[in-house]
C-alpha cells in the first residue's frame, strides 16, 4: 500500500509509504491520496487530517523512474491528474490539514506540505524546490503559493536557484508553522492536529474559505464576505457551545456542528 491510512479520534492520518522511494508520487499514491482526501472530506467522524510519512522523508516529489517510462504517463497528465487535485482538495476541504514534515520534501512534496493549513517539522527535515535542477518549473501551487508566504524575491531565487534549506530557515522565512526538536517531533505534530480535530470544525472552515478568497479579493469584497461567513458562524452549535461555556466558566465541548 502507497499509503498507511488510519484514524485516532475526530483525527485522520495520511502516511506516504514508499519509504524506500524517499515516499515520491507515483500514480498508485497520488490517485490513493485524492480518494482518502475525497473520502475524509465526506466523513462527519473526521474533523481534521494529518498527512505525513514513513521512513526518512516526507515525500521527495515525482518518482522520476515513472516519468520516463516508455508509453508512460506524460508530465502534463501526472501534473492534471494528480498534482493538481491533491492541492485543490487540501484547499477546498472543510476540515483542516496538518502537514507534519518528518524529513526531505522536495518539488511537489514541498508544495503540497506548503499549501496546508498548518506546517510543521522536525529540525533535521529540508525543503527544496528542485524543479530546476531538471529543467522543469515548480508545479503542485507552488508559483501561487510561495510568493504569497515569503514574497517575490525569496520564492522566485529558491525556486531558480534551487537552494536546500532546512526547517529552521523554513520557519523564520514564513514557510512553515513551527520546528520541534527530533525527539519531540511526531508527538508534537499530533499534539496540534489533535487540537485541531476537537476544535469547531465548521468555524475552522469558514475560516479556511476566507483565507482562500483573500488571494482574491479587494477588502471591499473581503469585508462583506467576513460578514457573510461570521453569520453562518455564530449560527453553528459549537459557537453557542463556546459561548455558553465561556459564561459558565467551563471547558467547551465542541462537537463539529
Amino acid at each position: 500500500m502507497t499509503l498507511d491510512i488510519t484514524q485516532k479520534g475526530n483525527l485522520g492520518i495520511i502516511r506516504f509509504n514508499r519509504p524506500e522511494a524517499y515516499n515520491s508520487f507515483n500514480r498508485e499514491l497520488a490517485l490513493s491520496l485524492i480518494e482518502t482526501l475525497e473520502k475524509f472530506n465526506q466523513d462527519a467522524s473526521v474533523r481534521a487530517v494529518l498527512l505525513t510519512g514513513n521512513g526518512k522523508a516526507f515525500c521527495a516529489g515525482q518518482d522520476l523512474k515513472e516519468a520516463v517510462e516508455d508509453n508512460g504517463i506524460t508530465v502534463e497528465r501526472m501534473v492534471e491528474e494528480h498534482y493538481n487535485p491533491v492541492v485543490k482538495l487540501i484547499r477546498e476541504l472543510d476540515k483542516p490539514v496538518i502537514a507534519a514534515v518528518n524529513g526531505v520534501a522536495a518539488g511537489a512534496g514541498a508544495n503540497i506540505a506548503f499549501a496546508c493549513d498548518v506546517t510543521v517539522a522536525t529540525k533535521s527535515a529540508s525543503f527544496i524546490q528542485a524543479f530546476s535542477k531538471i529543467g522543469l518549473v515548480p508545479d503542485s501551487g507552488g508559483t501561487f503559493t510561495l510568493p504569497r508566504l515569503i514574497g517575490f524575491q525569496k520564492a522566485s531565487a529558491l525556486m531558480m536557484l534551487a537552494d536546500n534549506i532546512s526547517a529552521t530557515e523554513a520557519e523564520q522565512l514564513g514557510l512553515i508553522y513551527k520546528v520541534f526538536e527530533d525527539e519531540t517531533f511526531a508527538e508534537e505534530a499530533e499534539k496540534i492536529a489533535v487540537k485541531l480535530s476537537n476544535m469547531p470544525t465548521k468555524g475552522l472552515a469558514y475560516t479556511k474559505k476566507l483565507l482562500n478568497l483573500s488571494f482574491t479579493n479587494d477588502l471591499n469584497a473581503q469585508l462583506q464576505q467576513e460578514k457573510e461567513y461570521q453569520a453562518l458562524a455564530s449560527a453553528t452549535y459549537d459557537s453557542q457551545e463556546g459561548i455558553n461555556a465561556f459564561l459558565e466558566k467551563r471547558k467547551p465541548e465542541f462537537k463539529g456542528e
